[in-house]
């Protein structure tokens, strides 16, 4: 017997809607923030779009601009880079400045590893690496806490690529802990999120960073890449699920604008 295929995601909103019911009106669109100029959204982008919104993408490091007001979006991803939350380019200083107007617009904001870092700085906290120089570069426990917890069902371990961490921001509430870096998820006010780890990579960006970040993988607490593929083989689909359970809860956080 053949398996089954498997099946696209569905809101539930969608399934319970009757036939004779209006369809609901079209989704403002979620912008993200990408570091390069062939950067995937991924798993991300793959379940927004499934849920129905449209994508928004913008590279500040390539001269694009990000909007005075996210009253036309519905969401804001920042993505993760090689670049450092700590550079002094022009692009990165503006980015932490802008990252002003979804926090007084109260909008659903999530950054990823750089995007995290970034929030972290723009509310006044450090980033910076490891004292003893180690990296996580593979799949590495995580820890919820009680407020964690509450959120989403977390994954025992998740995907990471970095090299530096955040200090939890005045005001935030740490939401995971790790071994080698204790701050891996906070949120901050009622929408504004940040994940060390990489919630958004597919088996495909898997591949490519470790082919094309090889060297990386060789620094001081790194993982072989065989140990990234084992890690994704036993604990992704705990990561997808946690994806899925978060993003139906970011979203329906209320934005003021």
């Amino acid at each position: 017997m053949e398996p089954l295929a498997p099946q696209p995601y569905i809101p539930l909103s969608l399934l319970s809607r009757r036939p004779d019911m209006p369809a609901p009106e079209a989704l403002k669109p979620v912008l993200f923030v990408a570091h390069r100029e062939e950067s995937d959204p991924g798993r991300i982008g793959q379940r927004l779009r499934a849920r129905g919104y449209p994508i928004d993408i913008r590279r500040p490091c390539l001269g694009e601009e990000l909007p005075p007001t996210l009253a036309g979006h519905a969401a804001v991803v920042v993505f993760g880079g090689r670049m450092s939350a700590n550079d002094k380019d022009e692009f990165i200083r503006r980015e932490i400045d802008w990252m002003a107007v979804p926090l007084a617009e109260e909008k659903p904001f999530l950054g990823i590893c750089l995007g995290a870092q970034m929030l972290a700085r723009h509310l006044g906290a450090a980033v910076t690496k490891h004292p003893q120089g180690l990296v996580e570069r593979g799949y590495y426990p995580l820890y919820p806490t009680d407020a964690g917890r509450r959120l989403a069902d977390w994954p025992e371990q998740v995907h990471h690529f970095h090299s530096e961490g955040f200090d939890l921001p005045a005001g935030a509430t740490l939401l995971a802990a790790g071994d080698i870096f204790p701050n891996q998820a906070f949120v901050y006010g009622p929408a504004a999120y940040g994940v060390q780890f990489h919630p958004e990579s597919t088996l495909a960006m898997v591949y490519r960073w470790t082919t094309r970040a090889a060297d990386r993988l060789t620094e001081p607490g790194a993982q072989c890449r065989e140990a990234h593929l084992e890690g994704r083989h036993l604990f992704d689909h705990q990561t997808s699920r946690w994806l899925d359970q978060f993003l139906d809860r970011w979203l329906g956080t209320s934005p003021r604008a």
